[in-house]
Parts: C-alpha cells; sequence; structure tokens
C-alpha cells in the first residue's frame, strides 16, 4: 500500500497560528529562553534513567528473595520505563531536547533500553500521528485491533459494546507488542507506504539495527536476570510481562485521553485528499488537555498533559508548556477556537471510557 498525503485547506499558517506563534516566539525572546531543554531536562533524564537502572540492579544481584519485592522491583521499572518514554525519548526524537541534533538522536536511541525502535517511533508519531491527528487510516494511534474502535469514521461490531470495559486490559499490552511482533511489522508496512526515506539500503540497515537492538534487549532483560540474578525463566518472563503491562497502560492512559474523547472532531478528507480546516486549527479541535494544575503529574508525564501545546509547537521542550498554555488558551479563544480542557486526569479518564463506550453504540 503506497502512501497517498493528504493536503489541508490551507497550506500557509492562518491569522491564528501566525498570531499564536509569534506570541510564542516573543515569550522566549521577552524570557530571554531557549526553546529547548535546560538543566530540568538533564535532572530529569538523570532520575527517570537511575530509577530504571536501580531496580534492575537488585533483580540481577540475587540478592532479593522475597517474591512479593522481587515482583515490586520490576514494576518499579515498568513505571520508569514509561517514563522514560514520556519524558526524555518523546522530546529528543522530536528535536526538542537539545539544540544539539547529535545529542537529540543519541537521546533518542533511549527508547532501545526500553524495548522500542526510533525509526519506528518517528513515522508513527512524528509524521503520522502529529500530521494527520485523529484522520482514519492516517493515524497510527487510533487504528488499532479490530476490536478497539478509537474512531466514528471506522467500522462497528458487535463486541465494541464492551469496548469501554476490555480496553484497559489491551491498553498494558501496548509495549510488550512493540518490543515483541509490531516493531516489525511496522517496518514492513512503512517500507510499502514509502515512508522510509534514505535510499534502497535504509531499509535493510533499519531491520538489522531492530534485530541487533532486540538481541541487545532481550539480553540485558531476560538472559541476564536468569543466568546472572540465578531467577527462574518462568518467573523472569512473569515478571517481564508485568513490567511491560503497566508501561503499556500509563503510555495507553497519557495518549488516548487526549484525542479520543467527545471534543474531539475526527474530520474526514474528502475525494480531493483534503482536509477542509487548516492544519492548526485541526490540531486544537481534536487534541484535550488534562490535570493542568497537577504539576507533579506534568513532570512526570514529560508536559504531556498540556497536548495542545505538544500538537501544535513539538519542537519546543515540554518544559515551557505550562507557561505556554495561557498563551495557546487566550489566543485560541480569540480566534473562537476551543481549547479542550479536563480539570483532572481523573476526569480525563472517564471520559475517555465515556467514550470508548459511545464510539460502541454508534453505527459506523
Amino acid at each position: 500500500m503506497s502512501f497517498t498525503p493528504l493536503s489541508y485547506k490551507s497550506e500557509q499558517p492562518t491569522d491564528f497560528f501566525k498570531t499564536l506563534k509569534n506570541r510564542i516566539d516573543n515569550y522566549f525572546v521577552d524570557n530571554k529562553k531557549e526553546r529547548q531543554g535546560d538543566f530540568r531536562m538533564y535532572f530529569k533524564t538523570f532520575f527517570m534513567l537511575a530509577a530504571y537502572i536501580t531496580p534492575y540492579y537488585f533483580i540481577i544481584s540475587g540478592s532479593v528473595t522475597n517474591p512479593f519485592i522481587y515482583t515490586g522491583l520490576w514494576a518499579v521499572m515498568g513505571v520508569f520505563m514509561a517514563g522514560i518514554g514520556l519524558s526524555i525519548m518523546h522530546d529528543a526524537i522530536h528535536g526538542s531536547y537539545s539544540k544539539n541534533s547529535f545529542v537529540n538522536k543519541l537521546i533518542g536511541e533511549v527508547i532501545n533500553l526500553v524495548g522500542g525502535a526510533a525509526i519506528n517511533w518517528k513515522i508513527q508519531h512524528n509524521v503520522l500521528h502529529h500530521t494527520y491527528t485523529n484522520v482514519e487510516e492516517y493515524d497510527m494511534d487510533i487504528n488499532g485491533p479490530a476490536i478497539l474502535r478509537f474512531s466514528p469514521n471506522q467500522k462497528k461490531i458487535g463486541i465494541h459494546k464492551y469496548q469501554y470495559i476490555y480496553a484497559w486490559f489491551l491498553y498494558g499490552l501496548l509495549t510488550l507488542n512493540w518490543a515483541t511482533y509490531k516493531d516489525f511489522n511496522s517496518l514492513i508496512r512503512y517500507k510499502k507506504m514509502g515512508l522510509i526515506g534514505g535510499g534502497k539500503n535504509q531499509f535493510t540497515f533499519e531491520l538489522i539495527k531492530i534485530i541487533i537492538m532486540k538481541l541487545l534487549y532481550f539480553t540485558f532483560i531476560i538472559f541476564f536476570p536468569i543466568y546472572i540474578g540465578g531467577a527462574t525463566g518462568l518467573t523472569v518472563v512473569l515478571n517481564f510481562v508485568v513490567m511491560q503491562w503497566i508501561a503499556g497502560f500509563i503510555l495507553s492512559c497519557v495518549f488516548q485521553p487526549a484525542h479520543v474523547m467527545e471534543e474531539c472532531e475526527f474530520a474526514v478528507a474528502g475525494n480531493d485528499k483534503i482536509i477542509h480546516e487548516d492544519w492548526a486549527a485541526h490540531q486544537v479541535i481534536n487534541t484535550v488537555n488534562f490535570a493542568p494544575e497537577n504539576k507533579l503529574l506534568g513532570w512526570y508525564v514529560g508536559g504531556l498533559n498540556f497536548q495542545v501545546e505538544h500538537h501544535l509547537f513539538p519542537n519546543i521542550c515540554h518544559v515551557h508548556y505550562r507557561a505556554l498554555s495561557k498563551i495557546v488558551k487566550a489566543t485560541a479563544e480569540e480566534f473562537k477556537l476551543p481549547y479542550n480542557v479536563q480539570p483532572t486526569f481523573g476526569s480525563a479518564l472517564w471520559n475517555h471510557m465515556k467514550m470508548l463506550k459511545e464510539l460502541g453504540k454508534v453505527e459506523g
């Protein structure tokens, strides 16, 4: 399947986005700040990686004999595995972690430490999701398995009426799927779509890289805990699944309520392959913030509770989103655009569940 890009009604910045961009530019000039990360990102990088690696050290040391503590160590790794993805890798792959492109590339590769592949994340997230947010068949984030319906434009089947119940279990399988199957499947699919550039040998290079990185990852995460830590294979595999499920559940609970919500529009391109609204308005209409006052949550999720700001300015580091949100909100309201916010994380999850239930009832 070849990839046919869509166009927006206006390929040029509209008055809304030109005004907003000018105000954001002035914010950085007036406050003498850089758009990329600062000491806060460096501290967070150290903290997240240390919090992920420290439990691993105790796991392979063989010193933990209590099964509940042992599983707890894997669970902590799952929490900070998600934290690494949300707070470190995400900014780096967007190029907003540092002004230095090599540093961004290097930090972006920490995705391999948690079982993912940078090339697939770049294409699925940076290229497809950010360009075609909530557009059926283009935004891979809403193209889940057939038993999940994330858009009113998708085909409905009978089991969908229960998805608001079982979706939460499936959310936990997200990273386990990446680590074992999806990265290979996605790479092949993106090759067929013509989305892997760099010449005819680039696909082979990326495939070999994924294979090598997966071998290193499973050596690190499965082999060493068995042969150095002394745990049984079954114990390690079961706890590995616990870790992956926790990480996948957290990631899904951060990303899904940002777009699969009743407030969102889910635009469809016409036969002319044009989305009949401009890109910036499309991002605002199809994105929802949550828990803007929860600073601890915002720190942990890498500012992705400010998804509106992130979708409009993905090249700006998340440490600035809280300050920028005031500018974005005021400008959106000035131009009669919605600025969707759920007051708490709990309300975001609750309303996402209501949307899943509604999508299970509405005919496609």
